[in-house]
């Protein structure tokens, strides 16, 4: 649900970024994101790195006698920012190793000279973990060890002069922070790094999932104020994520078309769909509804689209549908504020949020706007999310009855309601996939409010059996509201669409 239309504008920009001054070491040209890659200190075997633009994955070979005490020798892959940022990857060792302090991770650097002062999140070759810093150029190196060991999702946070950790077993939480007060200055050198700790033999490290975020301002108003957004894909077994497109505004909410050939998502208050194929996104005609937010859902035939328009600045959101290909709303929920969110597997209804007397539940209606509304849920608190499961047999949702925001599932007609998470997170939006099988939803902290589902925070997408079971981590996500709000998995349920958000960096 969302509960107002965003308000941005701005542009297409390409993914990449222009050459900065390299400071004190020679370096190569631009290497995906990063601006620069290089030798740092006087490595006697030069290093080398690699992309591959398809699965966004780095390689990087490099010798060096250590990071540590007065001065470092590594391969370094860099971007210069300034201002707050994170910086997060999946990063693991290629073959075997013979020195057990070699050493991979993310980095921030001041300077490109060896005895700079810097700060990083290092895996090491025996499973060390931990956040090491030089407070002075040619100061001796010391080290915070992380909760874990053995970790291979490393995060590294600047918030002014506080930087802090993050860590985890890919598929589990991040970690509890460990934070150290330092300063670099605000210009400073991000990236990619590797040290074999031995000066004759190179190693080689490869990253994949690396995303360096930069976070909505302080004093942001939601809903009105918007940073960037990525459009991305995961293949799920995997857990590779890629970007197929960016804009420097707000997109939201992807739906993946039954032929597998496009996805539709809202941006400014209109419906788009992106072709695969061209990478070019192209307006869905939806006639007077220029009004829509992220509550957008197909008909699993893939021909018809259930829209969620505001029809003026005093108007609730109201449901209409549309033909895929665009043309002339119908309306199908005179009452408002409603949010459409699922189609009957037979196409004839459709369940949607329903904001009725001060409580939000989850409702049904006839998708021809034939016939009255239906209320299937009647607990107090948020009811949210409703989606179908592909044979029809049973509707799942999001509620807060128990207390923090939870996936529950119920019949078609609202009968023998049951709970199917109880863990520590706030859950929302479960997402089927097309065989059944499996079940993606979006997961806050417990510093989200359990009825709050907010823009631009620490989140996760997480993956569980149908019809419940464990769920474990499949992305780590800087986003939130419009990241994954609607049904976004591939026709073949190998892999989902959903967006993650940075201001320009």
């Amino acid at each position: 649900m969302c509960p107002a239309l965003q308000s941005c504008y701005g542009v297409i920009v390409i993914m990449g970024a222009l050459v900065s001054p390299l400071g004190a070491a020679s370096a190569n040209g631009s290497l995906g994101q990063f601006e620069g890659h290089s030798n740092v200190g006087p490595v006697q075997n030069p290093g080398s790195a690699s992309y591959d633009p398809e699965s966004e994955r780095y390689t990087v070979s490099a010798a060096g006698t250590n990071m540590w005490d007065a001065q470092d020798e590594f391969y370094f892959a860099w971007k210069q920012m300034q201002g707050d940022f994170q910086i997060t990857a999946r990063a693991r060792f290629v073959g075997e190793g013979k020195v057990a302090h070699r050493k991979i991770g993310v980095i921030v650097r001041k300077t490109l000279d060896p005895d700079s002062p810097y700060v990083d999140v290092a895996l090491h070759g025996d499973g060390l973990t931990s956040m090491q810093m030089r407070r002075a150029p040619g100061d001796v190196t010391t080290q915070i060890m992380a909760p874990i060991a053995g970790a291979n999702v490393v995060q590294l946070q600047r918030a002014g002069n506080k930087y802090t950790m993050r860590v985890a077993w890919d598929g589990q939480p991040l970690s509890a922070p460990r934070e150290v007060e330092l300063d670099l200055g605000d210009d400073v050198y991000v990236g990619i790094f590797v040290c074999s700790h031995d000066a004759e033999e190179s190693v080689t490290a490869e990253f994949d999932n690396v995303r360096v975020t930069v976070p909505a301002p302080d004093g942001f108003v939601p809903y009105r104020d918007y940073i960037g957004s990525n459009l991305e894909i995961m293949d799920v077994d995997t857990g590779v994520r890629t970007i197929v497109y960016r804009a420097n505004d707000s997109i939201q909410a992807p739906n993946w078309t039954p032929d597998g050939k496009a996805l539709i998502f809202n941006r400014n208050g209109r419906l788009y769909r992106f072709d695969l194929a061209t990478g070019e996104p192209t307006e869905i005609n939806t006639d007077f509804a220029d009004a829509n937010n992220n509550d957008h859902v197909l008909s699993f035939d893939g021909k018809m689209l259930a829209i969620s328009h505001r029809r003026d600045a005093e108007s609730n959101s109201i449901v209409y549908t549309v033909p895929v290909e665009g043309g002339q709303p119908q309306e199908i929920t005179p009452t408002g504020p409603s949010y459409a969110h699922g189609w009957s597997p037979d196409g004839k209804e459709l369940v949607f949020t329903g904001g009725r007397d001060g409580n939000f539940d989850i409702y049904a209606i006839a998708s021809d706007g034939s016939g009255q509304e239906r209320r299937l849920t009647t607990a107090d608190g948020l009811d949210d999310g409703p989606e179908y499961s592909p044979d029809g047999s049973h509707i799942y949702f999001n509620s807060t009855r128990s207390g923090r925001m939870q996936i529950w599932r119920m019949q078609p007609g609202g009968y023998e309601q049951e709970q199917v998470t109880d863990d520590e997170f706030n859950n929302w939006f479960p997402h089927i996939s097309p065989d059944g099988k499996r079940i993606v939803i979006i997961s806050y902290g417990q510093d989200v409010a359990p009825e709050e589902h907010p823009f631009y925070r620490q989140c996760y997408l997480r993956l569980m059996p149908y019809p419940a079971g464990p769920a474990k981590v499949i992305a780590y996500v800087y986003g939130g509201q419009g990241t994954i709000n609607v049904p976004s998995w591939s026709p073949d349920g190998k892999q989902i669409a959903f967006v993650s958000n940075t201001a320009d960096n």
